[in-house]
């Protein structure tokens, strides 16, 4: 059986969904077969980041609501073997959503595929819940700064309380932190909160940081997820991160200012 796993943040614009293509892709070239969900109704992304928006032709709800298949809907990543794509509606509410239309949908995923990534939309509402309710673990996605925290704070307390685990009184959704838009300097120079004081306030366990980097928006424009560009800090980062929620130990990179060499202290290069 498949593991489900949200990837959320109550503020929008933090990196969600960058975050669910590049960690799903990445968990597909560990070998995994994986899925990813886009649950944002009526302003999805996912597609454009993951390269496939002209091969969407059926969508989350036209599954829900039995206008087509399952099978139909899944894009078939063109890249890597072992992942898939399930797009949202353009067009419709989020109130098409039903819980009982996405458990049924998660419980078929689950018979197929290693990961289900949910890729939860901004926000408390109806999107957000129906992305989280099912989980088994959620990845929060906060930026290093107070309102992004504090919106993150208000999401664990919903993960504790408005999931199907919470309501039933089965293990709680195990919770990992990502900081993203990470800038060792400007935490240095007081400008940012730094990893650690993100730390203490959520007090969830760590994955680690996403440096801020041009290679993301570059990555997303292409509609390539950032883990499958070459040489990029901002994918190198997220496979620490999938490595240590395998389990592996991986030391913290990107969190110092990087040390300049002696030529570049001599050149000022």
């Amino acid at each position: 059986m498949g593991k489900v796993i949200v990837v959320t943040s109550g503020k929008g614009g933090v990196g969600k969904t960058t975050t669910s293509a590049a960690f799903a892709a990445a968990l597909a070239k560990r070998g995994f077969r994986t899925v990813v969900m886009d649950f944002d109704v009526g302003l999805r992304n996912l597609d454009l980041i993951m390269g496939c928006e002209r091969r969407v032709v059926y969508d989350l709800l036209n599954v829900i609501h039995g206008e087509g298949s399952l099978n139909q809907a899944l894009i078939k990543d063109k890249r890597l073997e072992n992942l898939y794509i399930l797009p949202a509606s353009q067009t419709r509410d989020k109130d098409a959503l039903s819980l009982e239309g996405v458990e049924r949908v998660i419980n078929e995923l689950k018979e197929r595929f290693d990961y289900i990534i949910c890729d939860s939309p901004a926000g408390i509402e109806k999107g957000a819940v129906a992305a989280m309710y099912y989980a088994d673990e959620a990845l929060i996605v906060t930026n290093p700064e107070i309102s992004s925290v504090r919106d993150s704070d208000r999401i664990i307390g919903m993960l504790a309380s408005k999931t199907m685990r919470a309501e039933q009184e089965m293990e709680p959704v195990k919770e990992h932190l990502i900081v993203t838009r990470y800038n060792p300097k400007r935490v240095d120079n007081g400008d940012m909160l730094s990893a650690e004081d993100v730390q203490e306030i959520l007090a969830i366990p760590f994955l680690g940081v996403i440096p801020e980097s041009k290679s993301v928006l570059v990555a997303s424009n292409s509609g390539v997820p950032v883990t499958l560009e070459e040489q990029s800090d901002a994918g190198a980062a997220y496979y620490d991160v999938v490595d240590r929620f395998l389990g592996e130990e991986r030391p913290y990179r990107f969190m110092q200012v990087a040390k300049k060499g002696i030529l570049s202290r001599l050149f000022g290069s």
